[in-house]
């Protein structure tokens, strides 16, 4: 599969399979992926007077995370994905 951001190989290396994100579902909202909120508070306050000053705090940011960090979140969406293909795609437990 090709990936549409170079940084995706970085998954690929370690022979994780990248899925494509099921329309409307609720569960699996990219925006609920637990990098958000830490690099949120991360961010908090800070000002940045170029774009290229944001992108290298981030790059900073990101290089210093543990690797567990990221284990950890990926697998969260697996127990995710797996309620999801359970439920057929309905999101909505009945």
């Amino acid at each position: 599969m090709a990936t549409p951001f170079k940084e995706w190989s970085k998954l690929e290396r370690y022979g994780w399979e990248i899925l494509p994100h099921p329309a409307h579902s609720l569960d699996l909202a990219p925006s609920d992926f637990h990098l958000f909120g830490p690099l949120k508070r991360h961010l908090g306050g800070m000002a940045f007077e170029t774009e290229d000053d944001l992108i290298s705090e981030l790059r900073n940011w990101f290089d210093n995370l543990d690797v567990d960090f990221f284990r950890v979140g990926i697998n969260s969406l697996l127990s995710r994905w797996q309620k999801w293909i359970h439920l057929r795609g309905d999101y909505v437990e009945k």
